[in-house]
């Protein structure tokens, strides 16, 4: 049984029910002596204990999407085939170019939350050796005769830790929100892209790569990247690219943004960060080497330093003490061609919850619009 389907729900608030009529019906007819009594109105508060949190946690894992299957929640999918030494470039010493291309099968997305038109593949990455599903959606305009010679950006979403591929999805309605305001013109058509990001189990990736663990930043972008533009109408250009995230996935965007300029023209991070040790579980922030190399603000000043600003572009938002100083630290970083535009949210918006960064979805489009070009 699905851990995020109606079934499990249903089933869930069904045991919650049992779980509170059996000592009504049963408490004083218990028969035998006093221990065996005892021990079974016992058990019964324990079974309607357990029930009343397992309906709670159905019900924010719902909302949240933070687990998508059992596997995720109990540590045991692996998604790692191969994590080899990849180099500096996370490419291994190949090159894109030469890669055939990997032509995938979608089907529609079987979780009635994501909404209309969502659809699914699982990617076997050839380059970083990660085996994950990813969620795209195509803009009102793909279908469209007018559009059928025209390619499209994209925008990959990232979520926190933990965090399904979904939540952008189903959480934060990002299709939803932003179909219309496509139709109508108010935000520019792109398509967006969902890959999944919690690749080992009880660990936040960092979107790093780390060899003989986990290849996180070549799996979203290289291998993620190159099946986007192998199987859609999508540009291949950097200026075709953005990265969008909030917590843990603001972390990465940021990252991999200013990490990647001849892959991404910008990148937005709503509550984030820039120290990964912030995130306990982080892979980065536990390495004392990787802690510093993936800090955005040690990525800005070494280019640089190298004479490189990075052409990035960077929307950072977040309220005192959740984002909002990560941004004025980039700021304070960034020169020509680096531009990073920081968005204090206020205190009283609602804390670092799906709610704030939800209502933010149609400003950070808006504002990507900007800088994204097919």
């Amino acid at each position: 049984m699905s851990l995020t389907g109606t079934p499990f729900f249903l089933t869930s608030i069904t045991l919650l029910v049992v779980a509170l009529v059996l000592p009504l019906a049963l408490w004083g007819r218990i028969a035998g002596p006093p221990l065996v009594r005892g021990l079974a109105r016992l058990l019964m508060l324990l079974f309607a204990q357990v029930t009343a949190i397992t309906v709670v946690f159905v019900l924010v894992n719902n909302a949240n999407n933070l687990y998508d299957t059992w596997g995720d929640l109990l540590g045991t999918d692996s998604h790692v085939a191969a994590a080899k030494d990849l180099g500096p470039d996370g490419m291994g010493g190949q090159q894109i170019k030469n890669e055939p291309k990997q032509i995938q099968r979608f089907r529609p997305a079987d979780d009635p939350r994501v909404g209309p038109g969502v659809q699914v593949t699982d990617l076997k990455g050839r380059i970083s050796g990660v085996i994950g599903e990813v969620y795209v959606w195509l803009p009102p305009q793909y279908n469209d005769p007018a559009y059928r010679n025209k390619k499209f950006p994209v925008v990959e979403l990232l979520p926190g830790y933990p965090g399904s591929a979904k939540t952008w999805f189903g959480s934060l309605h990002a299709a939803e929100q932003l179909q219309p305001l496509m139709q109508r013109g108010l935000v520019k058509p792109a398509i967006l892209v969902a890959p999944r990001t919690d690749l080992l189990a009880g660990a936040d990736t960092g979107c790093v790569n780390v060899p003989g663990q986990v290849n996180a930043d070549s799996w979203l972008t290289v291998d993620v990247r190159k099946m986007v533009i192998d199987n859609f109408r999508a540009g291949d250009k950097p200026d075709s690219w953005a990265l969008a995230g909030y917590s843990a996935g603001a972390h990465c965007a940021a990252k991999l943004a200013l990490s990647h300029p001849d892959r991404y023209r910008a990148g937005v991070a709503m509550s984030g960060y820039n120290d990964p040790a912030l995130e306990r579980d982080s892979l980065a922030g536990k390495d004392p080497k990787l802690r510093i190399e993936s800090n955005p603000m040690h990525i800005l000043e070494s280019a640089n330093a190298a004479g490189k600003p990075p052409r990035t572009a960077l929307y950072v938002s977040g309220a005192a003490g959740d984002g909002y100083q990560a941004g004025i630290g980039l700021r304070g970083l960034a020169k020509h061609p680096t531009t990073v535009t920081v968005q204090l949210i206020p205190a009283n918006a609602g804390g670092h919850t799906m709610v704030v960064w939800r209502h933010q979805v149609p400003e950070i489009f808006q504002w990507l619009g900007m800088y994204l070009q097919a």
